[in-house]
């Protein structure tokens, strides 16, 4: 795919021309700000109509800590295909280190996903990422990510 051309801050429709994933699978909601190949700070809106809320927990719905390191994945991505010296592509999870869950997301919340760019190659990136609750930090990791167009 060739180069996004997105400016910032954008609704999903821009996030859309950076990632490849869809609904039910796109875990950003909108892009606050991005210095492209360096840092972004995005945000999810965990909607209380997921039907994942069905069985995670039945009478007390938690958003899976799963799910918000695949949004914090996605945000890193977005950040770095926004760079216009590369291709749009795909990320694929190499790695999570460090990864560690601190606060309860729960249906409504709204997270802020932050990453910084570690390393970035060709084919091989890693982010230090953050997703914040309000001001408390909900989960972080040290994500590593293989890159094909």
């Amino acid at each position: 795919m060739a180069a996004a051309n997105v400016s910032f801050p954008c609704d999903q429709e821009g996030v859309k021309q950076l990632l490849p994933h869809r609904d039910p699978f796109l875990w950003v909601t909108r892009i606050l700000e991005c210095d492209p190949g360096k840092s972004i700070v995005a945000e999810l809106d965990v909607s209380p109509d997921l039907p994942l809320f069905a069985g995670h927990f039945p009478g007390q719905p938690v958003f899976p800590g799963v799910l918000i390191m695949e949004a914090l994945a996605q945000a890193a991505c977005c950040c770095i295909f926004a760079d216009p010296a590369r291709e749009v592509g795909i990320g694929y999870f190499a790695g999570i280190d460090k990864g560690r869950f601190r606060e309860t997301v729960l249906p409504g919340d709204t997270i802020r996903l932050e990453a910084t760019i570690l390393q970035s190659g060709k084919r091989f990136c890693k982010a230090d990422v953050k997703a914040y609750k309000g001001d408390a930090v909900a989960a972080e990791a040290l994500q590593k990510y293989m890159l094909a167009s």
